[in-house]
């Protein structure tokens, strides 16, 4: 209960950053809201909510909004001026989680590390997915705990199980998917642009 409680505190905590940085990088673009809603797929009433601290957004539209502008999603989960400590300890560690599917993301590397780290944690039955973006090349590893993980990168589907390692470039509609009996756990790595 209490972990539980804390979660939804960080969550909430990160909503607010995520609407602070979608704002500015919507504005360091010199983007509209129409113009944003336009190349994302997203409404500009959805955007204006989420801009505002309004409403929660799904990873799902995350993933568009941070692929038409060319971004990770931990870098709008993460303020712009955080310095990289040589240290980061998992009580400093942001955790975020999908309204929708509970699916949890803990940013291990912060936002300006050279190198991104995001330890997933993705319940029994949930399915996340991401549209691919065609400016968005770079690739992706992806490390399994525990559990057992469904990955659809582009054509390629597999079944990952613990020690299990895929690589896919996030420009192919990619999606994860628990089929199994317990929670998947795993890392998702790749080298900032």
């Amino acid at each position: 209960m209490v972990e539980s409680t804390m979660m939804k505190k960080m969550s909430s905590n990160l909503d607010s950053v995520i609407a602070k940085r979608l704002r500015e990088e919507r504005m360091a673009r010199g983007w509209t809201l129409d113009y944003l809603a336009a190349q994302s797929a997203v409404s500009r009433a959805m955007i204006s909510k989420i801009e505002r601290n309004q409403c929660s957004p799904t990873a799902a539209l995350l993933a568009r909004l941070t692929g038409a502008m060319n971004l990770t999603l931990t870098s709008l989960m993460t303020e712009k001026s955080t310095p990289s400590p040589s240290v980061r300890r998992v009580n400093e560690q942001d955790v975020w989680a999908d309204p929708q599917t509970q699916y949890l993301r803990r940013l291990i590397s912060g936002g300006n590390a050279e190198v991104e780290i995001v330890a997933i944690e993705l319940p029994v039955g949930a399915v996340v997915d991401f549209g691919g973006c065609a400016s968005d090349v770079h690739e992706e590893q992806v490390l399994m705990l525990e559990g057992t993980l469904n990955l659809q990168a582009g054509q390629l589907q597999l079944i990952l199980h613990p020690g299990d390692l895929a690589r896919f470039t996030a420009d192919r509609i990619h999606v994860f998917s628990n089929s199994g009996h317990s929670v998947a756990r795993y890392l998702v790595i790749k080298r900032q642009a």
